[in-house]
């Protein structure tokens, strides 16, 4: 049996936290506002993960009120995202993720967000695509007032 499932988040961009996209930290002016690191494209890929297996969503199974997720590594929580994934049968088959940012720029930071990726999956670099897009200049994203993913992900039992 395959399953699809589909992953969004958005964090604001602010002054004083650091940056941290596809698990790695990018050097830039501003970070995401989070209860966690508000890492957005790990988020997204969480989501989707956890729609495909029909389980809900992330603030369901790590909320944002919770005390041991306050500042929480999200490569943490899409390893436990994945251990519910294998408790009930199901094994990764491959991501195709999108990052929405003016700045920085995303790709050339693609190639080390998908060995981070791949290396907490336990997977192949190749199963996981990154891509990258602003929004010209348009709506949120566009005036740089924050960042936002999309992750579309395949699963098998």
């Amino acid at each position: 049996m395959i399953r699809v499932g589909m992953g969004f988040d958005v964090h604001k961009l602010v002054e004083g936290r650091e940056l941290w996209l596809g698990g790695i930290k990018i050097e830039h002016t501003l970070g995401l506002l989070g209860h966690s690191d508000a890492d957005v494209l790990i988020h997204a890929i969480c989501d989707a993960l956890l729609g495909a297996a029909n389980m809900r969503d992330i603030g369901f199974h790590f909320p944002d009120t919770a005390e041991e997720t306050d500042g929480i590594d999200s490569k943490i929580l899409l390893r436990k995202t994945m251990a519910l994934l294998k408790e009930k049968g199901y094994r990764l088959g491959n991501i195709d993720a999108t990052v929405c940012a003016e700045r920085p720029k995303i790709n050339p930071h693609v190639p080390a967000m998908k060995a981070c990726l791949a290396n907490v999956l336990d997977t192949d670099e190749e199963n996981i695509s990154i891509k990258a897009t602003t929004t010209e200049k348009l709506g949120f994203t566009g005036r740089e007032e924050g960042i936002s993913a999309y992750a579309v992900v395949l699963i098998e039992k």
